[in-house]
């Protein structure tokens, strides 16, 4: 089972930039595509965006497409979401996954398309 951990959450205003990171256990980081997601109080799960094994695709939520870039560093196990002009809507507990496949597919905006999950990490943005 591997094990994700997420980082670089935190409170900043609005129009600021913060970069999370999420460090995966074991050797098959590289084999799977890799996600992340959110969730807002009172509101679901909702996807944010994901980058295949190999890096070479990437897939974005309309919400965050143009502010967020989502990156990944196969020979370290990290994957990192770079986050820029955030509005107070984007706050949420941003969650890393791992997918079940190494390409992007149907069930890549889809949390049912994810296998582990790390703890979270929380993000405000104040205005």
């Amino acid at each position: 089972q591997v094990q994700l951990v997420e980082s670089g959450g935190g409170l900043v205003q609005v129009g600021a930039s913060l970069r999370l990171s999420c460090a995966a256990s074991g050797r098959t980081f590289s084999w799977y595509t890799m996600g992340w997601f959110r969730q807002a109080p009172g509101k679901e799960r909702e996807f944010v965006a994901a980058l295949s094994s190999s890096g070479s695709s990437t897939y974005y939520a309309d919400s965050v497409k143009g502010r967020f870039a989502i990156s990944r560093d196969n020979a370290k196990n990290t994957v990192h979401l770079q986050m820029n002009s955030l509005k107070p809507e984007d706050t949420a507990v941003y969650y890393c996954a791992r997918a079940q496949s190494s390409g992007l597919n149907w069930a890549t905006g889809t949390a049912n398309g994810y296998d582990s999950w790390g703890q979270g990490t929380q993000v405000t943005v104040s205005s």
